[in-house]
């Protein structure tokens, strides 16, 4: 559809005048948005796309209205229009992927930092941490991965400093130990 452009104040009044108004048309439109607007958002993803949709289906329907016979199927008529516009819309979009021949590799990380490792490591530890005496565990955990200090620690678990340092240099000994953790090493 071409888009009239007025150049003088004198044609101004011109283009509003070669484009007819259907006040029916208007009535339609206020009557049914909302149930249309469901079906446009059916057919996208995105609400704004559903009303970009909706919208250029009643562009197609205004510009069509003279011809269309049965007003009690506009319905339809406007349903195949979203259909139609959605279709088309889903044809002509780009496509960003390329095939190739050979997949690219990941540069290596430095150092041999592998995530993967990492993250077996990580739970290898706490399965280690699990299988400690439940006080050793619940001081090994303030300590480390709370972060706390021997005094926080005594202090949370209402026991001495000294107790708190016996306690985690044991379950140090006995991680340090642990055969699941010298297999990951």
């Amino acid at each position: 559809m071409t888009t009239l452009v007025c150049t003088s104040a004198s044609t101004a009044a011109e283009p509003a005048a070669r484009m007819p108004s259907y006040p029916s048309f208007a009535s339609y439109v206020r009557a049914r948005q909302p149930v249309l607007l469901r079906t446009a958002r059916s057919l996208t993803a995105n609400p704004s796309d559903a009303e970009d949709l909706l919208q250029t289906a009643l562009t197609k329907t205004y510009v069509a209205w003279e011809r269309i016979e049965d007003h009690r199927a506009l319905d339809g008529y406007v349903r195949r229009a979203l259909l139609n516009t959605r279709t088309s819309q889903w044809r002509k979009r780009k496509v960003d992927e390329f095939a190739c021949d050979e997949l690219p590799e990941p540069e290596p990380l430095p150092d041999g930092d592998d995530p993967a490792e990492r993250q077996a490591l990580r739970d290898a530890m706490w399965r280690a941490v699990l299988r400690l005496p439940a006080r050793q565990r619940a001081m090994v955990v303030l300590r480390y991965y709370e972060d706390l200090s021997e005094a926080q620690t005594a202090e949370v678990l209402g026991v001495s400093v000294g107790t708190v340092k016996s306690a985690v240099s044991r379950a140090l000994g006995k991680l340090r130990e642990d055969a699941e953790l010298g297999l990951v090493r």
